[in-house]
């Protein structure tokens, strides 16, 4: 198989979705209103609540969701075949993730832009709303902490990704003053940004910048992650419009022209994939493809972290209504494009199946490293790139994403903290400085304190999975439950939740025998206590469901709302 049709397959079956599906789904069973008065209008604060022009907003969601994820679990999932992974991201974009993240932001925002799981007690109960909260609170632990990780280990093995990295944020920072205050040309700004951005990337690789080798008792390591933090937690007070907004948005017009980089290259070149289209080889250890496939790929097909980001963040800066279908629908469709680059990278980036399986030589290889480096050979075939400018622009991207996934992450947590404030009345927490604090202190601990090294997040990644598209199936439940009381139809969302449930249930199942026959105790309690909400909050939505569909048959009069 040449990667040029794989490429020219996925593509465009996405475009299909965005075209055709997206407008079904939100015209006709979300029923967009372009005259509905949004929360961000309605509750305009300037810091949180602030009505965006929908490339921007697209932008922020955009690079918000994407992360390091949708790299890591396609560039991981190939170990079982090609096919299986180009399959499940493909359609997982156009009938899983699109209608979820769309769907999250429709719902928060026709409810004062409430969080997914605020709007779980509004919708279905409190008890659902508490547990449910949990399982966010885990979900937003481990990206943060795990994707800190990340962006320290990429600095550390690429330190010419250094200046374009931190010289990214002072870009933001100067792109958002020249379109909130002085009033500039998207259009201008955005070239300019676009200019300096990959000016540094060009300059990285002649001064590459390291951390002194300990910094006082730390490591690099561990000052990176410190540093991240410190950056994080900044980014996550000050207002949208200042920091996080313009950061996404660049990042993800830069992420377009890479991925233009990229599948030019592969139009060039027309490598061939050479990995097998079903692995029947697979090594020792190898866990089964179903349903294993479904929760390594989250990002890039359905991820629960969307969920978060749409009814967090995104559904507080929406301007109209409609704007869902672009920010949410094809947001989705960008971070599939992003993973079926990441598949093609894996597979056709490599000479031969030797080179191929010398990476894969053990489930959980691959990842980022073959996404770099296979990436680095295509570009350089394609367009002639330099090695080490093209796995610096590669590294670029996946640190620049997960960085403004981990802007929003934090924020997104220290909402939660702000929550669990209100709902139990703890007036400091409502606060957002202490909030903040919280919500790193939370992650720093689990960093620190399982590990010492700063990587301790890593213990908890194996669960990520599973708690992740766990969180995606109960975000498409509440969003279910919603359309019943307005009496839309519901198997549009029904049936990718029922899908996502089994599999993360089986996931979860196995990865319990796995942490058992272990012994690795501290594991083997996380996934019950997740096993455990899982089962509550569905039964708690199914009751709500089962109430709700009565109730419509009881007055089948009633007008759809």
């Amino acid at each position: 198989m040449n990667a040029i049709f794989l490429m020219l397959m996925g593509l465009g079956a996405m475009a299909l979705g965005y075209f055709v599906y997206s407008k079904f789904i939100c015209e006709k069973i979300f029923k967009v209103d372009p005259n509905f008065r949004t929360p961000a209008h309605e509750m305009q604060d300037g810091v949180d609540y602030v009505p965006t022009n929908k490339y921007i907003l697209w932008g922020h969601h955009f690079t918000s969701v994407a992360g390091a994820a949708p790299i890591i679990g396609p560039a991981i999932a190939v170990i079982w075949g090609w096919v299986p992974a180009f399959l499940w991201v493909v359609f997982g974009t156009i009938f899983f993730a699109g209608v979820h993240d769309a769907g999250a932001i429709w719902a928060s925002s026709r409810n004062k832009a409430k969080s997914i799981g605020a709007l779980t007690g509004d919708i279905v109960g409190n008890r659902a709303r508490s547990i449910f909260m949990i399982v966010i609170f885990l979900v937003l632990l481990m990206v943060n902490a795990v994707f800190a990780v990340v962006i320290a280990g990429q600095l550390i093995r690429f330190p010419s990704a250094t200046i374009p990295v931190w010289g990214a944020i002072v870009v933001a920072l100067i792109i958002g003053q020249l379109i909130y205050r002085k009033n500039m040309s998207l259009l201008l700004v955005t070239i300019v940004g676009v200019v300096a951005l990959y000016g540094m990337i060009y300059i990285g690789p002649t001064l590459p910048l390291s951390l002194p080798e300990m910094v006082g008792p730390l490591s690099d390591n561990q000052t990176w992650i410190i540093m991240l933090f410190v950056y994080a937690a900044i980014a996550s007070l000050l207002p949208v419009w200042m920091l996080l907004q313009p950061r996404d948005y660049i990042n993800g017009i830069q992420l377009f022209i890479g991925l233009i980089l990229l599948y030019g290259a592969v139009i060039i070149s027309g490598p061939d994939v050479v990995a097998p289209a079903f692995n029947t080889d697979v090594p020792e250890g190898t866990p089964s493809l179903i349903p294993l496939l479904f929760v390594t790929i989250a990002c890039g097909a359905i991820s629960g972290f969307h969920g978060l980001v749409s009814s967090g963040t995104t559904s507080k800066q929406l301007d109209k209504e409609p704007d869902v279908r672009f920010v949410g629908y094809f947001g989705a469709v960008g971070e599939g494009s992003l993973a079926l680059a990441a598949i093609i990278a894996a597979t056709a980036g490599f000479a031969t199946l030797a080179d191929w399986q010398s990476i894969y030589h053990s489930f959980g290889q691959g990842g980022v490293s073959a996404f770099i480096t296979g990436g680095a050979n295509i570009l350089q075939a394609g367009i002639g790139l330099d090695t080490v400018l093209s796995q610096t622009l590669l590294t670029v991207m996946v640190v620049l994403f997960a960085g403004t996934t981990m802007d929003t992450g934090l924020r997104l947590q220290r909402y939660i903290f702000q929550e669990w404030g209100s709902i139990y009345n703890i007036g400091w927490m409502q606060k957002a400085p202490p909030a903040t604090l919280l919500a790193v202190g939370s992650c720093l601990l689990l960093a620190f304190g399982a590990g010492g090294d700063g990587s301790g997040g890593m213990l908890i990644w194996p669960l990520f999975g599973t708690t992740n598209q766990l969180l995606a199936g109960l975000t498409l439940l509440v969003i279910t439950v919603m359309l019943v009381k307005l009496r839309r139809p519901m198997w549009y969302t029904l049936a990718p939740l029922v899908f996502l449930l089994i599999m993360t249930t089986l996931g979860l199942l196995i990865q319990l025998k796995s942490f058992y026959d272990k012994g690795d105790w501290f594991l083997f309690t996380m996934d019950l206590i997740v096993l455990v909400a899982a089962i509550l909050v569905s039964l708690e939505c199914s009751s709500a469901l089962t109430k709700q569909l009565k109730a419509n048959k009881a007055n089948p009069a009633a007008d759809e709302a």
